[in-house]
């Protein structure tokens, strides 16, 4: 590559470009005991517990839920409530972050509804994790999130 009489890539002359910082997120439980706090702790951004963002509160919302039946209609409940205006003004779902209740397969119901699920907005499955049970949240964010790592700007 030739620019103004230099050779070499572009970056060679005119140096790195700096990146933007990570996007903050609002992390919001559509349940009790969803894992809003482990997230929040792993993956950096606002924990609000069960409160829709306020207004200094990142806009753009992780929504948690577990993967039990109950977790899943309260997930279903709260998307409904974005959907239909109940959420705040300004707020942005970003996605829905879906926590095992267990370790394991999803039985074919709840993994049927998973799927119904991620047709309509973006998911995030976060498998069971027995060492955050046990409090240790210091590993990182696990195997096979990466994409929800890259979207929070989580390092491994």
């Amino acid at each position: 590559m030739r620019t103004g009489g230099q050779r070499g890539p572009e970056i060679w002359i005119r140096g790195p470009v700096a990146s933007a910082p990570p996007r903050r997120f609002s992390w919001v439980g559509a349940h009790g005991g969803s894992g809003v706090s482990t997230l929040a702790a792993v993956y950096g951004g606002q924990d609000c517990g069960r409160d829709w963002p306020g207004p200094t509160d990142p806009p753009g919302v992780l929504l948690v839920g577990r993967t039990h039946a109950a977790g899943l209609d309260a997930v279903a409940r709260a998307l409904a409530d974005f959907r239909d205006g109940g959420a705040p003004r300004g707020l942005g779902l970003e996605g829905v972050v879906l926590v095992a209740d267990a370790p394991g397969r999803l039985p074919r119901p709840l993994a049927r509804r998973v799927g119904e699920m991620e047709t309509a907005v973006g998911v995030y499955r976060m498998p069971w994790v027995s060492a955050w049970r046990l409090g240790d949240l210091g590993g990182g964010p696990p195997r096979g999130t990466e994409p929800l790592a890259r979207l929070t700007g989580a390092s491994r």
